[in-house]
Parts: C-alpha cells; structure tokens; sequence
C-alpha cells in the first residue's frame, strides 16, 4: 500500500504534467533553458540591431541631465609637449568655470588635455570611448564614461548633448566630426550650433581650400565657408560658446513665452465660444 507521502508526490506530478505537457514546453522553459551550444545568433542582424538599442537607451539615461555642454575634439596622439595640450586643458578649464559640462572621446592627447581641465575648472567631464581594433585606454580624468561599439551611435550623442564643438588638430576622426557638425549646422539640423577650429596654422589649408575650389566651383554656398570661427585664443573662444549658448537660452525663453501666450489665447478663445454656445 502506497503511503501518504508518495500519493501526493504522484498526485503533484500528474497536475504538473497535466498544466504544461512535456511535448508543448512554455516559451518561458524554452527561455530558461541553458543556453544553445550554437551561438552564431550573436552576429546575427537582429541581434545586433538590439545592441545598437541598447547603446542608444544608455547614453540617453546617462546623459540627459548634463546641462548645457561642449564637445571637444583632436588628435588622440598630441602629448603634453605640444603647445595645443595645454590650449586644450585651459579652454577647458575656462568654460567648466563658465558652467560647461565638457564631452570628449574619452581617450589621449587632446581628449585627456580637455577632461583634465574640466575636471580643474569644476565641471563636470565626459568620456564617450568607442572600441578600436587597437586598444586606447580611457584617460583618468573622466567622471562618467560610457563605452561605445558603434561609431554612429556615439556621433549622435556628441552632437545631441552638445551646444557647440571645439575641433584642435587632429586626423581623419576628428576631421569626421568636424564636417559631420558642419553639415548638420548647413541643412539646418541643429541651431545655434558653433564650430570653433583651434589652430589657424593647422586649419588655414582647409579654409583656403573651402574658400578657393570648394565654394568656386559652386559646390557649397560662399556663407558656408563663414559656419567655422577660427582662433588661436583661448579666451575668444569662450565668448563665442558664450555667447552662442545665451542666444539659444533667449531663443527657448520667447519660444516658451509664445507658447503660453497662444495656449491663453486658445483657451480665451474656447471660453468666449462656449459662452455664445450657452442658451438664454
């Protein structure tokens, strides 16, 4: 005779094979289930695209309560021995004080010159690192660094959380997000974005060459060549950022204004209807 125990335990095992058949498993066993040997689902489109995701919904918490900031850019192989290391480091020592947050990408040379004075001025300071096939290490002077596989993904949030860049010399990387702001700012993408070059020796062939064939020949508009500020001061650039971030705060205050006075408006007008609806 079975004992007591063992009817609940085959009575358990009945219920349990009766709520979830083993021939039809829940998408919730197949889920929990230890994973397939075959794993080449990970290189997958669709997977990827999933990671693309994920890196957007990360720098958009990360980064949406920085403030008004400046993206800097140069060379990641310029040492502290190069005069534009410490223009960098002071540049940004100067709008940290001024109440920039400062983003870079995270890495050597100028980026680090640039957190380095960030973190001097007070500020708050950013790195947004990509994966390289050559390994370059964060540079210690970031306060929040986010890691990025997909170069488009970290291009949008340069500019997103940017109210201007500041480009120093530098390479191919840097030149990319040099013309990636300057269309942005000509299609009118973005406002009251400034692109200050750091470097008139370094950048006067590019300029001249804008200037010459690029806009004789029709191929950008004449004012375009005027969308970058050129200086070798520090303090020039300041104001320009300055002075460019007060006009977009002005820009958002009579927006806000006109908003609040149509919606009265609106609403007047609304109240006004009603009345002449009402029966005498």
């Amino acid at each position: 005779m079975a004992t007591a125990h063992e009817i609940h335990r085959r009575y358990a095992r009945a219920m349990t094979e009766e709520r979830r058949p083993q021939t039809r498993p829940t998408e919730d066993r197949r889920f929990l289930q230890k994973p397939p040997a075959d794993v080449t689902f990970l290189q997958s489109d669709a997977w990827r695209a999933l990671r693309i995701m994920g890196e957007f919904i990360e720098g958009f918490d990360s980064l949406a309560e920085l403030g008004i900031s400046i993206s800097i850019f140069g060379s990641a192989r310029t040492d502290e021995s190069d005069p534009m290391y410490p223009a960098a480091r002071q540049l940004a020592r100067r709008l940290a004080e001024s109440g920039f947050t400062i983003i870079t990408g995270g890495g050597p040379g100028i980026m680090e010159a640039a957190n380095r004075g960030a973190r001097e001025g007070g500020g708050p300071s950013i790195g947004l690192a990509i994966e390289l096939p050559h390994e370059q290490s964060t540079n210690p002077y970031c306060d929040v660094t986010i890691n990025f596989r997909y170069f488009f993904v970290r291009k949008t949030m340069f500019v997103k959380y940017a109210q201007g860049f500041v480009i120093f010399p530098g390479g191919y990387g840097t030149l990319d997000e040099l013309f990636e702001s300057l269309t942005l700012v000509q299609t009118g993408k973005i406002e009251h974005f400034p692109v200050v070059l750091f470097g008139s020796d370094y950048w006067r062939g590019l300029i001249d060459w804008l200037a010459g064939p690029v806009a004789g020949e029709g191929k950008i508009a004449r004012s375009d060549v005027g969308l970058v500020h050129v200086t070798d001061d520090v303090e020039e650039a300041v104001a320009i950022l300055v002075r460019s971030a007060q006009q977009e705060l002005r820009a958002e205050a009579v927006a806000a204004a006109t908003s609040q006075t149509d919606e009265a408006a609106e609403a007047d007008r609304e109240r006004r209807a009603a009345r002449t609806a009402e029966p005498e």
